[in-house]
């Protein structure tokens, strides 16, 4: 399990242009069941993703493959944790 925080640091002028792609990005990453969660970080501009990604290879090629990281319009940042407890809503996290 990651959570991976996409936090603005390059050229922002860059991002309407990269929009499209980047929706794209998130779209496909829920298609292929990788991101259970995405959303704006708070406050400050950027984002976050809850992924469960059994690879970290494999997410970070997926991250980079994410426009706004391949153009340098957002720095990423993973960090792996393994969930240990959670609410009844969220015990799919504890399998595998």
């Amino acid at each position: 399990m990651f959570i991976v925080t996409l936090r603005m640091s390059g050229d922002r002028a860059k991002a309407p242009a990269l929009k499209d792609g980047h929706n794209a990005w998130i779209k496909q990453g829920f298609a292929d069941g990788a991101f259970l969660a995405v959303g704006n970080l708070e406050p400050g501009p950027g984002g976050v993703l809850l992924v469960q990604e059994s690879d970290l290879k494999a997410l970070e090629k997926r991250v980079n493959a994410d426009p706004f990281v391949a153009e340098g319009v957002v720095t990423p940042e993973v960090i792996q944790f393994t969930p240990k407890k959670t609410d009844d809503q969220l015990s799919f996290l504890l399998e595998g």
